[in-house]
């Protein structure tokens, strides 16, 4: 069985991990002349997330801004188209929900074993550990 992959998801937060995760989907993507969809979720508080206005303030849109940009340099570099999508929510539950929507047609998710959260996992980070679990689509952890 062959498995095309060619729409790539790589989840993004700034993490090192996450970084690492990128330039795995970067190498994929080249191998089988892919496209990669880089995904940021701004976590926000439950109340919050349903206000018309969000919850996001303009420096952590900066920050989003340049993740997305500094991924798009980085696989560029590489040969690789990269289309950077951000969101704010639950990062576990819209990652999930946008790799198993069929308008997005995602192939794989690369996504990193741990990410910035402040609570420390044991094997994988509770993002990770979700969006592994919760997945219609194949799953690439990157440590």
């Amino acid at each position: 069985m062959v498995i095309k992959t060619k729409k790539i998801l790589v989840p993004l937060d700034g993490s090192n991990n996450s970084i690492r995760g990128l330039d795995m989907a970067i190498h994929l993507a080249r191998q089988s002349h892919g496209t990669i969809t880089a995904l940021t979720v701004k976590s926000v508080p439950g109340i919050y997330a349903i206000h018309p206005l969000g919850f996001l303030d303009f420096n952590s849109m900066k920050e989003v801004k340049k993740t997305l940009e500094d991924a798009k340099i980085r696989a560029a570099k590489k040969g690789i188209k990269l289309i950077g999508k951000s969101l704010t929510g639950d990062p576990g539950y819209d990652i999930s929900r946008f790799l198993n929507n069929s308008k997005n047609k995602i192939d794989l998710v690369v996504i990193g074993a741990r990410g910035r959260s402040s609570a420390k996992e044991i094997f994988l980070g509770s993002v990770s550990n979700y969006v592994l679990h919760k997945s219609k689509k194949p799953v690439l952890i990157v440590k």
